[in-house]
């Protein structure tokens, strides 16, 4: 449903928002009725006080002055339980009741602010009735505030801006006019994006690259959101039909749609020695993440282990880059990995390459190999490009090799840090033929189609489950707004039930709603007569077909994840909440394919986890240990693309 328009301009809620916040209001506002009815009937007699006169005439006004707004409330509520998110005729109504409900705020700050000053001057009468009125009065700044809190998280600053096109659509306008008019609120919406991402990111240096980083992931942010006109509970309820839909679509699928195999030997074998090094590397990713996340995995014994290192002085074993006061982190390091002081020749807390990793665009790569159209994420390439040129301008790669020339190169990251470490991987290539990479949940838009096929040699990537990050890229964000879209177009429930059931199926789990799906046929290539309804005011940018702005292939080229992927599955039912058994895991090697589509569900993001990643890897290793003579079992399976 588009946002509303009051007082001339669109706010980040829909007609159809309002029943939560309304019932809420309803309770509380009853409950405060009931409370003044009952302190004005059994303490009236009590009122007969210097002042009391006032404070009588204060609580019947404020009696009546609440059963009004009651009303008022109680026929937004039902007015906003009519129609769909596509269908809002029956809710054409709701801008009268709000104006008529932000009417009545005014007399209530007006009465508030006279129990205040009544209250003040200290009114003579008994002690219950007194208590009961300022109580009265605090219960009614209370709401005033919470009003004005939520009139700001509803604002849109593109709100005065989104003005709507013509009746005949954009294209009826004069060429010149329509240009100033997209390229106007393009400037506008990149714009708020940036102040936006400012806010978010305000610890982070203002540097030239950190600028430019804050205007390219504006751009982006703006380009993804710019051609529909969808409030967040509308993304809200889309998500939560996305999930029973794709749940359905898996529960009804035959057996004999998914064409497997059973694995040779040597590439079972392949699979088990790749899994135990996934297993043994990974302690060394995750301590990267310093002493947080080592915190959050012991919290009863952490900080007694790590006390002794944080307070320790520096040495000389090891060149330490960030700061003296880093040494709790190392220490965690070393608690983690199990490794000495005496095993480090280099260690860098260098942290400023995050904000880099947002942005979406591209670049080449300059490699000394025969791969053609070399390309690559560019902002996890800055990353990496500045961590090989520490490595080899500063020596600190030939004084590690000339300490211990015996040892091999072996490169190891997680989540963006797995990006950057299968890039440098690839730039170290040449100089160290012999290097590997086992990259950890990495993202899925890194490499090129060409980039990719060459790192499968000697890169290994690892993802858990239903896993956002090794899943996101722009053409799947593009996928996913299509779907959300089109989800939303096929549904005839109220969102209010939507997100009811959404909740309740994400908690406790039980039957998918058996929802339309894109499988049901018809053409896909453009939008449903619904879905025209959530474009932004006819938006010319958006399309259903592949032109879509964030499509565009000398910006945004279809990027993939790196190397061969080893893909861990939850089996059997382990429920949705900690309590139940520990879960168990399938293994198996995966196509980049899988991993086409951004999956819904309450794991998509815990999945992503290093902590949660540790657990399964120690299942899954644990578990294939014990049944090596299982060569039948479900985890042994390899899924051919």
């Amino acid at each position: 449903m588009p946002g509303m328009v009051l007082f001339g301009r669109r706010w980040a809620i829909a007609s159809d928002d309002l029943v939560f916040p309304g019932v809420f209001e309803l309770f509380v506002r009853v409950l405060w009725w009931i409370g003044i009815l009952t302190l004005y009937l059994v303490h009236r007699g009590k009122l007969d006080c210097p002042g009391g006169v006032l404070l009588s005439s204060y609580l019947i006004v404020l009696i009546i002055l609440l059963a009004v707004i009651i009303g008022t409330v109680s026929a937004i509520v039902c007015v906003s339980m009519k129609g769909t998110i596509c269908n809002p005729g029956p809710r054409k109504s709701m801008s009268k009741l709000l104006y008529v409900r932000l009417a009545l705020f005014l007399p209530e700050v007006v009465w508030a602010s006279l129990g205040a000053a009544w209250i003040e001057d200290g009114v003579q009468c008994d002690r219950t009735v007194g208590n009961g009125i300022i109580a009265t009065v605090a219960v009614s700044w209370i709401i005033v505030a919470s009003t004005a809190v939520i009139i700001v998280i509803v604002f849109d600053p593109l709100g005065g801006k989104m003005a709507p096109y013509p009746p005949a659509g954009p294209h009826h306008l004069d060429s010149h006019e329509s240009s100033q008019l997209l390229n106007g609120l393009k400037t506008a919406a990149t714009s708020v994006w940036e102040t936006r991402i400012k806010f978010l990111c305000c610890c982070i240096g203002k540097d030239d690259r950190t600028r430019v980083a804050f205007s390219s992931t504006a751009e982006l942010f703006s380009t993804y959101f710019s051609d529909t006109d969808l409030v967040p509970s509308d993304i809200a309820a889309g998500l939560a039909l996305l999930h029973q839909q794709q749940d359905n679509i898996r529960n009804n699928q035959e057996p004999d749609e998914v064409v497997s195999h059973s694995p040779g030997s040597s590439q079972e074998a392949d699979l088990d020695a790749e899994l135990e090094n996934c297993h043994h590397y990974m302690q060394f990713a995750a301590a990267a993440y310093g002493w947080p996340l080592y915190i959050y995995r012991n919290p009863f014994t952490g900080l007694c282990r790590i006390g002794g290192d944080c307070c320790r002085s520096r040495t000389t074993d090891y060149d330490l880059v960030g700061g003296d006061q880093l040494t709790c982190h190392f220490g965690s390091i070393l608690q983690t990995t199990g490794l000495q002081y005496r095993d480090f020749i280099h260690v860098s807390f260098h942290d400023k390459d995050i904000l880099t990793d947002l942005s979406a665009e591209s670049e080449p790569l300059d490699l000394e190999c025969e791969v053609q159209d070399c390309w690559a994420h560019k902002g996890i390439c800055q990353a990496a490009r500045y961590v090989y040129r520490r490595l080899i301008n500063d020596g600190i790669l030939s004084q590690a090799f000339s300490i211990a020339p015996e040892y091999r190169l072996v490169i190891v990251g997680h989540s963006l840090g797995a990006g950057a470490a299968a890039l440098l991987t690839i730039m170290l290539r040449n100089p160290y033929p012999q290097v590997r990479c086992y990259a950890f949940s990495p993202p899925r838009g890194l490499l090129s189609k060409s980039l990719c096929e060459y790192s499968k040699t000697f890169i290994v990537s690892l993802v858990l489950g239903k896993d956002v990050i090794p899943r996101l890229s722009l053409t799947n964000l593009e996928d996913l707004k299509r779907r959300i879209l089109r989800v939303i177009a096929h549904c005839n429930k109220p969102k209010y039930k939507i997100l009811l059931r959404g909740c309740w199926y994400e908690l406790f789990g039980g039957h998918p709603e058996d929802l339309p799906t894109e499988l049901d046929g018809g053409d896909l290539t453009q939008p449903l007569l619904g879905e025209r309804s959530l474009l932004a005011h006819g938006s010319p940018t958006y399309s259903f077909s592949s032109d879509s702005p964030l499509e565009s292939p000398s910006k945004y080229p279809p990027l993939y994840p790196p190397g061969r992927i080893i893909h861990l599955e939850e089996v059997g039912t382990s429920g949705r909440f900690s309590c139940y058994p520990a879960a168990r895991y399938s293994v198996k090697w995966s196509h980049e394919s899988e991993f086409s589509k951004i999956l819904i569900g309450p794991k998509m993001l815990t999945d992503h986890m290093p902590d949660i990643l540790m657990r399964a890897l120690d299942s899954a290793v644990s578990d294939r240990a014990a049944c090596v003579s299982c060569p039948t079992q479900g985890g042994s399976s390899v899924d051919v693309a």
